[in-house]
């Protein structure tokens, strides 16, 4: 047994009882799907010549699109958290790339909508479609009990995350 299955077994720092045990092997299998899951971002990054904010940014743009809602470079701004002027800088980038467009608001003709292109469309569902398709079917295939127990885990777990203060637990 390998130092890493060791460890992983073990459970850390966790009592050695049965409940502990299946779940440190829950973490570690979470742990492994976001290790697989952040290389995978990686590689569409890559194959696509983007950042992660570049990605981010298309991708809120794609499901904007996809609702109906225009996107202003406030709105992307707001979304990204970052200044309007890294906004601009990361439009210019896009822009040039040819990701995405400006156009002129509908309804407002002193402001712009930031427009995935088709091309951009086309691209993401190239790169990422059959790895969504993989991981739908997976999820489609769960009886509703447990794709019930899984979602609630996952919910679980994110709020879990999102109450960390790093700075208190020092």
């Amino acid at each position: 047994m390998s130092t890493q299955e060791i460890t992983e077994a073990s459970g850390y720092w966790f009592p050695d009882d049965d409940a502990t045990q299946r779940g440190v092997a829950v973490l570690n299998a979470l742990r492994r799907y976001r290790s697989a899951e952040t290389a995978m971002r990686r590689r569409t990054r890559d194959s696509m010549g983007m950042g992660e904010t570049d990605l981010l940014a298309v991708r809120f743009l794609l499901q904007a699109q996809r609702a109906g809602r225009q996107v202003s470079p406030k709105d992307l701004a707001a979304y990204l958290k970052i200044s309007s002027a890294s906004t601009t800088i990361l439009i210019d980038r896009l822009v040039r790339s040819n990701h995405v467009r400006r156009e002129p608001h509908p309804t407002d003709r002193r402001a712009l909508v930031i427009v995935p292109t088709t091309e951009t469309d086309d691209e993401v569902r190239a790169t990422l479609g059959v790895m969504h398709r993989r991981m739908m079917a997976i999820a489609e295939g769960l009886p509703a009990a447990d794709a019930r127990v899984v979602a609630r885990f996952l919910e679980d777990m994110r709020e879990a995350v999102d109450h960390v203060d790093p700075v208190a637990a020092h």
